[in-house]
């Protein structure tokens, strides 16, 4: 897959808001154009990425999780998930999985394991979650008869059709062992004020070629196609993309 550089990804734009290097001008464009509609974007994108190392803490210290699967991983920064998780316990194994060719050349030169876990990568869409479970990077670094945690932070409001979304997380959790968790993050309209909302569909930052918004209902309503209580961790971010 070739990275077109003249059109906005939300991998590169995150990075951006994250002060990172590795996004180009159209990257740029795209979240300054956001960010002047709602200022509070940067602090989201801050905020998204401590609950991410909050609940990989959470997971390794309280649950004994020694597995992830980290979805829509985005680009390298600092405290990433083997990181956080292997700094309590070396032994911890990640698969990293995203759509963007440039996350993976980064990942693979950058996202170094600890000598007794691994980390490894797929390039992959969440839109096709039996790929992803089918890949032999997952089967051979992951097992699947073993707790999981499944990662997807700022990453379900891509997807615009919610029965595509839950579908893609029922299969991703059907696919989980007893005992294994889900980790969700989501961009939110319930804390926005309206006139933003207007403003970010009316520049196609918000709708069906971008961000989803989802409230705390809609949301639960993708999320409760699961079914069988796998769930162990659901929350919220006030994300505007």
């Amino acid at each position: 897959m070739s990275i077109d550089t003249s059109v906005a990804h939300p991998a590169r734009r995150y990075d951006y808001w994250l002060d990172g290097k590795d996004d180009f001008a159209a990257d740029r464009e795209s979240a300054d154009a956001i960010e002047k509609i709602y200022p509070h974007i940067r602090t989201s994108a801050r905020q998204n990425r401590m609950f991410l190392q909050r609940a990989v803490r959470y997971l390794v210290e309280q649950a004994g999780i020694r597995q992830f699967l980290d979805v829509g991983t985005g680009l390298p920064a600092a405290g990433n998930t083997h990181q956080v998780a292997q700094s309590i316990a070396p032994q911890c194994r990640i698969v990293y999985v995203d759509n963007d060719p440039l996350v993976m050349v980064h990942a693979r030169a950058l996202l170094t394991s600890s000598a007794q876990g691994r980390t490894a990568y797929i390039e992959a869409d969440l839109r096709e979650p039996q790929t992803i479970l089918a890949d032999e990077t997952l089967t051979g670094a992951l097992d699947l008869a073993q707790p999981i945690a499944v990662l997807l932070v700022a990453v379900l409001h891509f997807l615009p059709d919610d029965s595509a979304a839950g579908a893609a997380v029922k299969s991703l959790v059907d696919a989980m062992a007893p005992g294994s968790y889900l980790v969700v993050s989501h961009a939110t309209d319930d804390l926005m004020d309206h006139g933003s909302i207007e403003a970010l569909t009316a520049a196609g930052h918000v709708g069906k070629t971008d961000t989803t918004l989802r409230g705390k209902a809609r949301g639960r309503g993708v999320l409760r196609r699961t079914g069988d209580g796998r769930a162990g961790i659901a929350d919220r971010q006030r994300m505007a993309a």
